[in-house]
């Protein structure tokens, strides 16, 4: 029991930090349809990290995974009528970003690396490749979500909401400890700014 809550409780609790922190949240239908469409990105993102993807290039992973979330969201997501503010693409963004890390994470502990202390691999994670998919899905959501609402936003977005995550994920794949670890920790105080930017955006709004 308590491997499972080390598996599935960090990314649970950081969606639920960020659909907590939206002003208008979300319905719960929209908010588990999203999660389980990144859950199942876990299918073609396994196909194509296996015909691609060898441990000397990992780094590689972060085109496919962060492409596949990417489009995801551009042809579910956008199509949603949930789908009407800034900050949803956040929300969003991070639902598709950590229900993929959900179903990654319980692969990695369960099934992966038999030879490894399963209680190791879910604490290591929990502070580092969760938290990573997470930040990606905040900055892809704040570039997306400038792009459909800011009538100010140019077409850069469009582009930044996918090449920021893949650089960022693939740069935490290249690098090793403790340097993808300072890596996690600049990204988090840039991701926060971007979310914070959007809750004041909501404040503003509602003022």
């Amino acid at each position: 029991m308590d491997l499972i809550l080390l598996t599935v409780g960090p990314p649970l609790l950081i969606l639920f930090y960020i659909i907590k922190s939206d002003r208008f949240t979300e319905p719960a239908s929209a908010v588990i349809k999203i999660f389980f469409l990144g859950l199942i990105l876990i299918i073609p993102a396994g196909y194509l990290n296996g015909r691609f993807v060898t441990l000397e290039t990992a780094y590689l992973a972060g085109i496919t995974e962060e492409s596949l979330k990417y489009l995801a969201f551009i042809f579910f997501v956008t199509k949603m009528h949930e789908f009407d503010e800034r900050m949803d693409a956040i929300v969003y963004g991070t639902l598709i970003s950590l229900g993929f890390a959900t179903w990654e994470n319980y692969e990695y502990v369960y099934l992966m690396f038999p030879e490894v202390d399963s209680y190791y691999i879910a604490i290591l994670r929990a502070y580092s490749a969760i938290p990573l998919h997470a930040m990606c899905g905040v900055i892809m959501g704040y570039h997306l979500g400038l792009y459909y609402f800011n009538e100010k936003s140019k077409s850069n977005h469009l582009f930044l909401a996918l090449l920021i995550p893949i650089l960022v994920h693939g740069a935490y794949n290249y690098l090793d400890q403790p340097l993808n670890l300072l890596l996690l920790i600049g990204v988090f105080i840039y991701a926060r700014k971007l979310h914070r930017e959007f809750v004041m955006h909501q404040k503003k709004s509602v003022i």
